[in-house]
């Protein structure tokens, strides 16, 4: 008769192996869940992001945010349409690097902002989608999502700083 296994305790769980399956077969099932995953969750969020800063450049909005946002983005060194990208952000990760490869296609900003603002974009990291998926799930507080969201602005915004700090050293 076999002891019985402590279900509880992982260290005397025994691990379930298929040894059948070869390295590569794992490598491609493995690909191919990755890029499902990638365009069912972050492909929409590009592609909206390329098509929205295509639809404000040509009304002209994508200027009027410019001109309107520029003294505030000046803080960071960096143009007024720049905002697009934080802002984006805060929705979504994806979506904002999609915004800033979009910026960037148009000649909006150039390779400097563009490095500068990556580490923003995912230190930001969409924490609008992260207070309903994840918080939400994990039953924190809502008295709490002001300050989380809040770390997470100024987390990207301090990046920012950082990196002007680190391109004008190298």
């Amino acid at each position: 008769m076999k002891p019985a296994v402590d279900t509880m305790n992982p260290a005397t769980q025994e691990a379930k192996v298929d040894l059948k399956r070869d390295f590569i077969s794992l490598f491609t099932e493995g690909v191919v869940k990755g890029l499902g995953i990638g365009m069912r969750n972050m492909m929409p969020n590009v592609m909206l992001a390329f098509i929205l800063i295509h639809a404000l450049n040509v009304t002209g909005l994508l200027k009027w945010i410019g001109d309107v946002a520029g003294p505030v983005m000046a803080l960071w060194f960096l143009p007024g349409v720049t905002i697009t990208v934080l802002l984006a952000s805060l929705l979504s990760m994806g979506g904002a690097i999609g915004v800033l490869a979009a910026l960037l296609a148009s000649g909006a900003i150039g390779p400097y902002e563009a490095t500068v603002l990556v580490p923003a974009c995912y230190l930001m990291g969409n924490p609008v989608q992260n207070v309903g998926r994840c918080l939400g799930t994990a039953e924190v507080e809502s008295k709490y999502y002001g300050i989380i969201i809040f770390v997470c602005v100024f987390n990207a915004l301090a990046s920012i700083w950082a990196m002007e700090l680190l391109l004008t050293l190298f």
